[in-house]
């Protein structure tokens, strides 16, 4: 940034559903249901996409209230241009946003795959296992994955009308 020998571009914004799914996928992560990130998007707190060469390469967003909390999510980077700080950019932005816009009591919450950790703990985020808690998550897996489907049994519809087991 600032750098005009700098093939990549760091901006505010979301990408598209399907954008979104490809930069998650292809740095490994895994894929969601296209209803269900439509909904997602526009419900971002804030987010940055990272363009090489006027393509998408990466992508982070902080998701929350508003006020009280707040989780970094879907940090990713295509794997061909990682290992270039661009993880770093991406999460300096986010949270160079969090400490300018979020109030000074939020709790600020991600989860971190692997080796990632050693990057958010530059960025100030520490084990929750250091503070006397464990992280805890649950997926809502329901009989077909897709939205609306709140794991009921039996058979109910879906928006489209038609019937699911």
């Amino acid at each position: 940034m600032g750098n005009t020998n700098d093939p990549y571009e760091l901006s505010e914004g979301v990408p598209s559903v399907e954008v979104f799914r490809r930069l998650r996928t292809d740095a490994g992560l895994s894929d969601k249901d296209p209803a269900a990130v439509a909904l997602a998007l526009p419900n971002t707190w804030h987010g940055v996409l990272l363009h090489h060469e006027g393509e998408p390469v990466g992508m982070g967003r902080v998701i929350g209230d508003g006020g009280t909390a707040f989780q970094v999510v879907d940090i990713c980077v295509h794997p061909a241009h990682q290992g270039r700080g661009l993880g770093r950019r991406i999460m300096a932005a986010l949270t160079d946003e969090l400490e300018r816009r979020a109030p000074a009591t939020a709790y600020v919450s991600l989860i971190a795959d692997g080796p990632a950790r050693f990057l958010y703990e530059k960025f100030g985020f520490a084990d929750t296992a250091t503070h006397h808690s464990i992280g805890m998550y649950r997926v809502m897996e329901g009989n077909d994955g897709s939205v609306g489907n709140h794991g009921s049994s039996g058979p109910h519809t879906v928006p489209g009308g038609s019937p699911h087991p």
